[in-house]
């Protein structure tokens, strides 16, 4: 079998019911020449015989089974084992349109300064109901794209297909930025080459309670925040604190760590309005980091009624600290 145009990485954990679609979306594109790499990470639920009843009808999926270790080791054994001189990711409960790699594949060949590109996405639920958009679409120039480089994700991670040779030159993905692993690496590929999103929804991306986003929120705001700070002092042409850390420091430490002070609380004040919304960070790491924000000074505006979300959540304890810390200011 020669080197196929492309290799589809995906990593799967517990994905049984959306599995079958997602699957069968790949095989189904317009453009047939890939090799699709599927690591199974430790599913407990029935995605193993899944996998294992399509590699066995086509040979262009190599299953990789192995015990859990996690979604930034599986995508890291996926870059390994990709022949390909383009990946193309894909998760294990989306659906990828038919026109997705013809279309992608026909923009990379034609800008071969671009290293990366996405698409635009159709929000579908658990059902796989449409879901109204709740954010902009992501941008369609790699200029909009370093504009909005800060506020975040700049990409749909299942959506992008990527130069093989220039991920692995940006080293892969960062064990230390768990949940928000994607975005660390659109920093660093920022760095060295071209990206945006097609203007086009070719893939019908699935929101759910158990994504990342929903169970891990502060972690993955976290993470974006500090990785955002390695990312401005690789670009002024220092070294990256983090080079070789195994795992995020704690925020206290930042200002010694980037040797600049106020780090931990420009962090905070950055995470802060983005977790007031979720019961889980509020229940959980997220409170702590919302008083420290307070007691800094940080803005009030609409904390008043997070106190009364506390209380909603059945976290009156909770309510009544940041109600005092509220009075304080």
């Amino acid at each position: 079998m020669g080197v196929p145009a492309i290799s589809v990485a995906m990593s799967v954990y517990n994905n049984a019911p959306f599995l079958a679609e997602a699957v069968e979306s790949i095989l189904g594109q317009t453009v047939g020449d890939f090799e699709f790499l599927i690591v199974d990470d430790g599913s407990t639920d029935d995605s193993r015989p899944i996998l294992e009843a399509y590699a066995a009808r086509d040979e262009r999926i190599r299953l990789l089974p192995q015990a859990n270790r996690g979604l930034i080791a599986s995508l890291n054994r996926l870059v390994a084992e990709c022949r390909a001189p383009l990946i193309a990711r894909m998760d294990g409960d989306d659906i990828a349109l038919p026109e997705r790699f013809a279309r992608q594949l026909e923009f990379l060949r034609a800008h071969p300064d671009h290293g990366a590109v996405g698409t635009w996405t159709i929000n579908i639920d658990a059902r796989g109901r449409e879901q109204p958009r709740e954010s902009e679409d992501h941008p369609t120039s790699h200029e909009e794209l370093l504009a909005r480089l800060e506020s975040g994700p700049v990409l749909c991670h299942p959506s992008v297909m990527m130069r093989t040779e220039v991920v692995r030159a940006a080293g892969g993905y960062r064990p230390l930025f768990r949940h928000c692993e994607d975005y660390d690496l659109w920093l660093r590929l920022s760095e060295r080459t071209r990206m945006c999103s097609l203007p086009e929804r070719l893939l019908r991306y699935r929101f759910s309670d158990a994504q990342v986003s929903s169970r891990h929120v502060v972690a993955q705001h976290v993470g974006a925040a500090i990785a955002f700070l390695s990312h401005e002092e690789r670009i002024a042409g220092r070294p990256d604190p983090l080079e070789e850390a195994a795992a995020l420091p704690a925020l206290d430490e930042l200002d010694r760590l980037f040797g600049r002070p106020g780090l931990g609380r420009e962090v905070r004040a950055k995470v802060a309005p983005g977790i007031v919304y979720s019961p889980s960070a509020l229940s959980g790491e997220g409170f702590r980091l919302l008083l420290d924000y307070v007691r800094e000074g940080g803005a009030r505006d609409g904390l008043w009624r997070t106190a009364g979300r506390l209380l909603k959540i059945g976290r009156p304890g909770r309510a009544l600290r940041l109600a005092a810390a509220l009075a304080l200011r």
